[in-house]
């Protein structure tokens, strides 16, 4: 066997590979443009299909079920658009940025069509239960990047010993999730809610920059309500 045909022969199992993995980021990206174009009522092997332009065989082929492709398109969905802002979320040095990062990136989402999307999702997952650990794992994505902000941001004031950046990621993602479904049948009500945390930002903001003495005043009245409360 000549050392053209050896060659040839070892380096197709890595060909393969290259178009399989090529196949399924076409699946996964035809799988996100359904369901935020049609919605998860539409979306089957076919239309996912034809909006990868691939064979619907390869749909199971790949992923065994449209449920499982949707279920992976979501977390893809999330990876990708997580790793978008990554580096503007390690940019944030206070509440007040992270509040106007998530404005712009609200207007964003609407703009591609997201929104909707995770509408589609906490929706279907009533009826595709193995959609709902994926929107999860996604939320999560998300939590996860804001409480490393959080935890960086609160660090030296006096907020950092009395909230806890785990459960309030949480509270921020999911006031981000409801703010963003709120918007589509109440506008003026979300703007509202922004602005009004975009406020309470300035509040935090403006206790950060009291001189060491009032610091120490505000963090002794935050503990000792603290005591109150527990």
């Amino acid at each position: 066997m000549s050392g053209d045909v050896k060659d040839r022969r070892a380096g197709e199992p890595r060909g393969r590979d290259a178009r399989s993995q090529e196949t399924r980021e076409k699946l996964l990206a035809g799988a996100l443009r359904t369901l935020v174009e049609q919605g998860i009522t539409k979306a089957s092997a076919r239309t996912v299909a034809a909006a990868a332009g691939v064979n619907q065989a390869l749909v199971f082929y790949h992923f065994g079920s449209v449920d499982e492709l949707l279920a992976e398109a979501c977390r893809y969905g999330a990876e990708q658009r997580v790793a978008r802002h990554r580096e503007r979320l390690a940019a944030v040095g206070s509440l007040t940025e992270l509040l106007a990062f998530g404005r712009e990136l609200h207007e964003e989402e609407r703009a591609a069509g997201h929104v909707a999307f995770l509408g589609q999702l906490l929706a279907g997952a009533q009826a595709h239960p193995r959609l709902a650990p994926a929107t999860v794992a996604g939320l999560d994505l998300w939590i996860a990047e804001i409480e490393q902000v959080l935890v960086r941001v609160l660090a030296g004031t006096p907020f950092a010993e009395f909230t806890d950046p785990a459960g309030l990621a949480r509270a921020v993602g999911a006031s981000f999730v409801g703010l963003e479904l709120y918007e589509g049948v109440d506008p003026a009500g979300a703007e509202a809610a922004f602005t009004a945390l975009e406020q309470l930002g300035a509040l935090m903001a403006a206790v950060e920059e009291l001189n060491p003495v009032a610091r120490k005043a505000v963090a002794y009245t935050l503990r000792r309500q603290s005591a109150r409360t527990r």
